[in-house]
Protein backbone atom coordinates (compact mmCIF):
# COMPACT_ATOMS: atom_id res chain seq x y z
CA UNK A 1 0.00 0.00 0.00
CA UNK A 2 2.92 2.23 0.83
CA UNK A 3 4.24 1.76 -3.01
CA UNK A 4 1.23 2.62 -4.14
CA UNK A 5 0.70 5.87 -2.31
CA UNK A 6 4.17 7.21 -3.45
CA UNK A 7 3.42 5.89 -6.80
CA UNK A 8 0.29 8.17 -7.27
CA UNK A 9 1.79 11.00 -4.78
CA UNK A 10 4.09 11.02 -8.32
CA UNK A 11 1.41 10.24 -11.05
CA UNK A 12 -2.14 11.03 -10.92
CA UNK A 13 -5.19 10.74 -13.44
CA UNK A 14 -7.82 9.35 -15.21
CA UNK A 15 -11.21 10.04 -16.53
CA UNK A 16 -13.69 10.21 -19.25
CA UNK A 17 -13.26 13.09 -21.96
CA UNK A 18 -14.96 14.97 -24.52
CA UNK A 19 -12.65 16.77 -26.89
CA UNK A 20 -14.75 19.47 -27.04
CA UNK A 21 -15.78 20.01 -23.62
CA UNK A 22 -14.23 22.64 -22.23
CA UNK A 23 -10.86 23.65 -23.65
CA UNK A 24 -8.57 26.79 -23.64
CA UNK A 25 -6.77 28.62 -25.70
CA UNK A 26 -3.92 27.35 -27.76
CA UNK A 27 -1.24 25.33 -25.59
CA UNK A 28 1.84 27.63 -24.53
CA UNK A 29 5.27 27.20 -26.04
CA UNK A 30 6.29 25.35 -22.63
CA UNK A 31 3.93 22.70 -23.34
CA UNK A 32 4.50 22.48 -26.65
CA UNK A 33 8.18 21.83 -26.12
CA UNK A 34 7.78 19.20 -23.46
CA UNK A 35 5.17 17.52 -25.60
CA UNK A 36 5.95 13.78 -26.86
CA UNK A 37 6.46 14.02 -30.77
CA UNK A 38 5.27 10.37 -30.94
CA UNK A 39 2.09 8.00 -29.59
CA UNK A 40 3.70 6.83 -26.03
CA UNK A 41 0.94 4.73 -25.35
CA UNK A 42 0.24 2.49 -28.63
CA UNK A 43 1.37 -0.30 -27.02
CA UNK A 44 -0.34 -0.15 -23.89
CA UNK A 45 -3.23 -3.11 -23.02
CA UNK A 46 -6.93 -1.96 -23.19
CA UNK A 47 -8.61 -0.94 -20.50
CA UNK A 48 -12.19 -1.79 -20.01
CA UNK A 49 -16.01 0.41 -19.65
CA UNK A 50 -15.30 0.27 -15.55
CA UNK A 51 -11.20 0.36 -15.69
CA UNK A 52 -10.96 -2.81 -13.74
CA UNK A 53 -6.83 -3.07 -14.08
CA UNK A 54 -6.36 0.68 -13.71
CA UNK A 55 -4.96 1.07 -10.03
CA UNK A 56 -6.13 3.69 -7.41
CA UNK A 57 -4.09 5.32 -4.82
CA UNK A 58 -6.69 3.99 -2.01
CA UNK A 59 -9.04 0.80 -1.61
CA UNK A 60 -12.00 1.38 -3.73
CA UNK A 61 -15.60 0.28 -2.35
CA UNK A 62 -18.92 -0.29 -4.52
CA UNK A 63 -22.31 0.92 -3.44
CA UNK A 64 -24.80 -0.42 -5.51
CA UNK A 65 -27.68 2.19 -6.28
CA UNK A 66 -30.14 3.05 -9.22
CA UNK A 67 -30.38 5.92 -11.79
CA UNK A 68 -33.61 6.29 -13.36
CA UNK A 69 -34.74 2.87 -12.85
CA UNK A 70 -31.53 1.27 -14.36
CA UNK A 71 -29.23 -0.65 -11.28
CA UNK A 72 -25.82 1.03 -11.39
CA UNK A 73 -23.17 0.73 -9.05
CA UNK A 74 -21.18 4.11 -7.67
CA UNK A 75 -17.07 3.09 -7.04
CA UNK A 76 -15.42 5.41 -4.18
CA UNK A 77 -12.31 5.90 -2.03
CA UNK A 78 -12.85 6.20 1.89
CA UNK A 79 -10.10 7.04 3.77
CA UNK A 80 -10.39 7.09 7.71
CA UNK A 81 -9.04 10.50 9.69
CA UNK A 82 -5.58 10.35 11.32
CA UNK A 83 -5.30 11.41 14.75
CA UNK A 84 -8.39 13.70 16.21
CA UNK A 85 -11.36 13.63 14.28
CA UNK A 86 -12.42 16.51 12.66
CA UNK A 87 -15.21 16.31 10.48
CA UNK A 88 -15.89 14.24 6.54
CA UNK A 89 -14.63 15.62 3.39
CA UNK A 90 -16.52 14.76 0.00
CA UNK A 91 -14.32 15.74 -2.91
CA UNK A 92 -16.22 15.95 -6.48
CA UNK A 93 -13.80 15.09 -9.91
CA UNK A 94 -14.23 17.20 -13.09
CA UNK A 95 -15.68 16.02 -16.47
CA UNK A 96 -12.61 14.81 -17.38
CA UNK A 97 -11.38 13.30 -14.80
CA UNK A 98 -11.53 10.14 -12.26
CA UNK A 99 -11.37 10.42 -8.47
CA UNK A 100 -8.26 9.29 -8.14
CA UNK A 101 -6.59 12.86 -9.24
CA UNK A 102 -7.48 13.42 -5.95
CA UNK A 103 -4.60 11.47 -4.04
CA UNK A 104 -2.62 14.13 -2.97
CA UNK A 105 -5.42 15.62 -1.45
CA UNK A 106 -6.47 12.56 -0.03
CA UNK A 107 -3.19 12.20 1.88
CA UNK A 108 -3.59 16.40 3.07
CA UNK A 109 -6.81 15.90 4.55
CA UNK A 110 -6.89 12.86 6.01
CA UNK A 111 -3.23 13.59 7.81
CA UNK A 112 -5.00 16.67 8.89
CA UNK A 113 -7.97 14.92 10.42
CA UNK A 114 -10.16 14.65 8.10
CA UNK A 115 -12.06 11.37 6.89
CA UNK A 116 -12.13 12.02 3.11
CA UNK A 117 -14.57 10.13 0.53
CA UNK A 118 -13.95 10.42 -3.41
CA UNK A 119 -16.57 8.96 -5.32
CA UNK A 120 -16.82 8.28 -8.93
CA UNK A 121 -19.33 9.97 -10.31
CA UNK A 122 -22.07 7.33 -12.16
CA UNK A 123 -20.88 8.02 -15.36
CA UNK A 124 -17.15 7.95 -14.75
CA UNK A 125 -14.02 6.91 -13.84
CA UNK A 126 -14.64 2.83 -12.68
CA UNK A 127 -18.43 3.75 -11.68
CA UNK A 128 -21.15 2.66 -13.91
CA UNK A 129 -21.95 4.42 -17.24
CA UNK A 130 -25.50 4.08 -18.48
CA UNK A 131 -27.23 5.33 -21.17
CA UNK A 132 -29.41 8.07 -19.81
CA UNK A 133 -29.99 11.34 -19.81
CA UNK A 134 -27.54 12.70 -16.95
CA UNK A 135 -28.81 15.41 -14.34
CA UNK A 136 -26.68 17.20 -11.97
CA UNK A 137 -29.79 16.66 -9.54
CA UNK A 138 -29.74 13.39 -9.84
CA UNK A 139 -25.53 12.93 -9.82
CA UNK A 140 -26.20 14.86 -6.41
CA UNK A 141 -28.82 12.54 -5.15
CA UNK A 142 -26.79 9.35 -5.63
CA UNK A 143 -23.99 11.10 -3.57
CA UNK A 144 -26.85 11.96 -1.18
CA UNK A 145 -27.58 8.07 -0.88
CA UNK A 146 -23.85 7.09 -0.38
CA UNK A 147 -23.85 9.48 2.08
CA UNK A 148 -26.48 7.97 4.03
CA UNK A 149 -25.45 4.29 3.64
CA UNK A 150 -22.12 5.24 5.13
CA UNK A 151 -24.07 6.72 8.35
CA UNK A 152 -22.57 10.43 7.86
CA UNK A 153 -25.20 13.42 8.01
CA UNK A 154 -23.02 16.42 7.74
CA UNK A 155 -19.74 16.89 5.10
CA UNK A 156 -17.52 19.18 3.86
CA UNK A 157 -17.33 19.91 -0.27
CA UNK A 158 -14.58 20.35 -2.04
CA UNK A 159 -15.18 20.17 -5.73
CA UNK A 160 -13.83 20.94 -9.22
CA UNK A 161 -14.11 21.76 -12.12
CA UNK A 162 -17.68 20.21 -13.49
CA UNK A 163 -17.61 18.81 -10.28
CA UNK A 164 -17.74 22.62 -9.04
CA UNK A 165 -21.42 22.39 -10.78
CA UNK A 166 -22.44 19.44 -8.66
CA UNK A 167 -21.35 20.79 -5.66
CA UNK A 168 -23.02 24.27 -6.10
CA UNK A 169 -26.38 21.91 -6.72
CA UNK A 170 -25.20 19.28 -3.86
CA UNK A 171 -25.09 22.23 -1.63
CA UNK A 172 -28.26 23.55 -2.57
CA UNK A 173 -30.28 20.91 -2.68
CA UNK A 174 -29.21 19.67 1.05
CA UNK A 175 -28.05 22.81 3.02
CA UNK A 176 -28.03 20.82 5.90
CA UNK A 177 -25.47 18.58 4.95
CA UNK A 178 -22.91 20.68 4.12
CA UNK A 179 -20.67 22.75 6.38
CA UNK A 180 -18.55 24.44 4.35
CA UNK A 181 -17.93 24.51 0.48
CA UNK A 182 -14.45 24.73 -1.81
CA UNK A 183 -14.76 25.36 -5.34
CA UNK A 184 -11.52 25.26 -7.16
CA UNK A 185 -12.15 26.17 -10.40
CA UNK A 186 -15.57 25.40 -11.10
CA UNK A 187 -17.43 25.25 -14.61
CA UNK A 188 -20.67 27.07 -14.34
CA UNK A 189 -19.79 30.60 -13.24
CA UNK A 190 -20.84 31.40 -16.69
CA UNK A 191 -24.03 30.78 -18.59
CA UNK A 192 -22.53 28.67 -21.85
CA UNK A 193 -25.90 28.28 -23.10
CA UNK A 194 -25.98 31.59 -24.29
CA UNK A 195 -23.07 32.05 -26.32
CA UNK A 196 -22.32 28.26 -27.55
CA UNK A 197 -24.97 26.28 -29.96
CA UNK A 198 -26.41 23.26 -28.92
CA UNK A 199 -25.01 19.88 -30.10
CA UNK A 200 -26.81 16.48 -31.54
CA UNK A 201 -25.43 13.86 -29.33
CA UNK A 202 -24.48 12.56 -33.16
CA UNK A 203 -21.85 15.21 -33.74
CA UNK A 204 -20.24 15.27 -30.33
CA UNK A 205 -20.13 11.38 -30.84
CA UNK A 206 -18.38 11.52 -33.74
CA UNK A 207 -15.81 14.05 -32.80
CA UNK A 208 -15.21 12.03 -29.69
CA UNK A 209 -14.85 8.64 -31.63
CA UNK A 210 -12.36 10.68 -34.05
CA UNK A 211 -9.98 11.57 -30.91
CA UNK A 212 -6.07 10.60 -31.56
CA UNK A 213 -3.56 10.50 -28.67
CA UNK A 214 -1.91 13.24 -29.90
CA UNK A 215 -5.41 15.31 -30.23
CA UNK A 216 -6.32 14.54 -26.79
CA UNK A 217 -3.06 15.64 -25.51
CA UNK A 218 -3.08 19.05 -27.08
CA UNK A 219 -6.67 19.58 -25.54
CA UNK A 220 -5.10 18.37 -21.90
CA UNK A 221 -2.43 20.79 -22.12
CA UNK A 222 -4.94 23.67 -22.71
CA UNK A 223 -5.60 22.71 -18.88
CA UNK A 224 -2.32 23.45 -17.68
CA UNK A 225 0.23 26.27 -18.20
CA UNK A 226 2.91 24.12 -17.61
CA UNK A 227 2.80 20.81 -18.76
CA UNK A 228 4.88 17.87 -16.71
CA UNK A 229 6.05 14.45 -17.74
CA UNK A 230 3.16 12.98 -14.78
CA UNK A 231 0.53 14.48 -16.00
CA UNK A 232 1.00 11.80 -19.06
CA UNK A 233 -0.73 9.34 -16.49
CA UNK A 234 -4.30 11.33 -18.00
CA UNK A 235 -3.64 10.65 -21.48
CA UNK A 236 -2.58 7.21 -20.96
CA UNK A 237 -5.89 5.97 -18.92
CA UNK A 238 -8.15 7.82 -21.85
CA UNK A 239 -6.37 6.02 -25.11
CA UNK A 240 -6.11 2.41 -23.00
CA UNK A 241 -9.94 2.62 -22.99
CA UNK A 242 -9.59 4.24 -26.53
CA UNK A 243 -8.18 0.75 -27.55
CA UNK A 244 -10.68 -1.69 -25.81
CA UNK A 245 -13.73 -3.04 -26.73
CA UNK A 246 -16.10 -0.56 -24.42
CA UNK A 247 -14.73 2.49 -25.95
CA UNK A 248 -18.21 3.42 -27.70
CA UNK A 249 -20.08 3.34 -24.54
CA UNK A 250 -17.38 5.22 -23.04
CA UNK A 251 -17.40 7.69 -25.50
CA UNK A 252 -21.17 7.33 -25.21
CA UNK A 253 -21.27 8.57 -21.86
CA UNK A 254 -18.79 11.28 -22.29
CA UNK A 255 -21.19 12.83 -25.08
CA UNK A 256 -24.38 12.30 -22.40
CA UNK A 257 -22.81 14.04 -19.30
CA UNK A 258 -21.21 16.78 -21.94
CA UNK A 259 -25.05 17.67 -22.59
CA UNK A 260 -25.91 17.46 -18.88
CA UNK A 261 -23.34 20.13 -18.50
CA UNK A 262 -24.50 22.15 -21.47
CA UNK A 263 -27.99 22.38 -20.42
CA UNK A 264 -27.85 22.59 -16.81
CA UNK A 265 -26.08 25.97 -15.73
CA UNK A 266 -25.61 26.71 -11.97
CA UNK A 267 -24.50 30.01 -12.33
CA UNK A 268 -27.96 31.57 -11.13
CA UNK A 269 -27.54 29.25 -7.89
CA UNK A 270 -24.60 31.15 -6.51
CA UNK A 271 -26.68 33.77 -4.61
CA UNK A 272 -28.64 31.30 -2.78
CA UNK A 273 -25.26 29.20 -1.44
CA UNK A 274 -25.57 30.15 2.58
CA UNK A 275 -22.83 27.82 3.61
CA UNK A 276 -18.86 29.73 3.80
CA UNK A 277 -17.35 28.84 0.56
CA UNK A 278 -14.10 29.36 -0.29
CA UNK A 279 -13.16 30.14 -4.31
CA UNK A 280 -9.50 29.00 -5.30
CA UNK A 281 -9.24 29.83 -9.00
CA UNK A 282 -6.18 29.50 -10.97
CA UNK A 283 -5.09 32.90 -12.85
CA UNK A 284 -3.99 31.17 -15.69
CA UNK A 285 -7.06 29.53 -16.21
CA UNK A 286 -9.02 30.38 -19.97
CA UNK A 287 -11.45 27.11 -19.40
CA UNK A 288 -14.48 27.72 -21.98
CA UNK A 289 -16.71 24.74 -22.27
CA UNK A 290 -17.78 23.89 -25.55
CA UNK A 291 -15.03 26.49 -27.11
CA UNK A 292 -14.53 24.95 -30.34
CA UNK A 293 -18.81 25.64 -31.02
CA UNK A 294 -18.15 28.98 -29.87
CA UNK A 295 -18.94 32.18 -32.13
CA UNK A 296 -15.52 34.27 -32.57
CA UNK A 297 -16.74 37.33 -31.17
CA UNK A 298 -18.49 34.93 -28.43
CA UNK A 299 -15.11 33.61 -27.59
CA UNK A 300 -13.61 37.14 -26.26
CA UNK A 301 -15.61 37.70 -23.35
CA UNK A 302 -15.54 33.59 -22.12
CA UNK A 303 -13.32 31.66 -19.99
CA UNK A 304 -12.22 34.69 -17.72
CA UNK A 305 -11.70 33.30 -14.68
CA UNK A 306 -9.92 35.77 -12.85
CA UNK A 307 -12.65 38.12 -13.54
CA UNK A 308 -15.08 35.10 -12.90
CA UNK A 309 -14.05 34.18 -9.87
CA UNK A 310 -14.44 37.93 -8.76
CA UNK A 311 -18.08 38.42 -9.57
CA UNK A 312 -18.78 34.44 -8.03
CA UNK A 313 -17.29 35.76 -4.75
CA UNK A 314 -19.83 39.31 -4.71
CA UNK A 315 -22.77 36.82 -6.21
CA UNK A 316 -21.88 34.12 -2.93
CA UNK A 317 -23.36 35.44 0.32
CA UNK A 318 -20.22 34.41 2.74
CA UNK A 319 -17.54 33.86 0.41
CA UNK A 320 -13.50 34.23 0.25
CA UNK A 321 -11.94 34.16 -2.52
CA UNK A 322 -8.12 33.20 -3.16
CA UNK A 323 -6.48 33.93 -6.77
CA UNK A 324 -3.66 31.60 -7.08
CA UNK A 325 -0.99 33.30 -10.01
CA UNK A 326 0.73 31.34 -12.71
CA UNK A 327 -1.78 28.03 -11.95
CA UNK A 328 -4.44 26.80 -14.47
CA UNK A 329 -7.87 24.82 -13.99
CA UNK A 330 -6.68 21.92 -11.78
CA UNK A 331 -4.64 23.82 -8.46
CA UNK A 332 -4.60 20.75 -6.27
CA UNK A 333 -2.27 18.92 -9.07
CA UNK A 334 -0.46 22.01 -10.23
CA UNK A 335 0.67 23.56 -6.68
CA UNK A 336 -0.54 20.56 -4.15
CA UNK A 337 1.17 21.61 -1.28
CA UNK A 338 -0.68 25.38 -1.16
CA UNK A 339 -3.45 24.38 -2.35
CA UNK A 340 -3.98 22.10 0.62
CA UNK A 341 -2.31 24.81 3.45
CA UNK A 342 -5.46 26.79 2.13
CA UNK A 343 -8.31 24.71 2.12
CA UNK A 344 -7.32 23.26 5.43
CA UNK A 345 -7.24 26.26 6.55
CA UNK A 346 -10.31 27.56 5.41
CA UNK A 347 -12.42 24.06 7.17
CA UNK A 348 -10.40 24.46 10.39
CA UNK A 349 -11.97 28.42 10.38
CA UNK A 350 -8.75 29.92 10.15
CA UNK A 351 -8.11 32.67 7.80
Amino acid sequence: MLKLFILFAISLGGGVLLSSCANSTASNSQAQLQSPSHNLFEQAAPLDLGLSTWPYPYPTHEFKTQLQGQAVSMVYMDQAAQGEQKGVVVLFHGKNFSSDYWAQTIAALTQAGYRAIAPDQIGFGKSSKPDVDYHFDELAANTKALLTYLKIKRVNVIANSMGGMLGVRFSILYPSMVEKLVLENPLGLEDYSKDIPPQTNANLLKLEMAQTEMSYRRFLQSYFPTWKPEYERFIEVYVRVQKGADYPAYAKASVLTYQMIDRQPVVGDLPNLKMPVLLVIGQKDKTVFGRRFAPPEAIKALGNFPELGRKAAVAIPNAKLVPIENIGHVPHIETPDYFNQIVLQFLNGRS
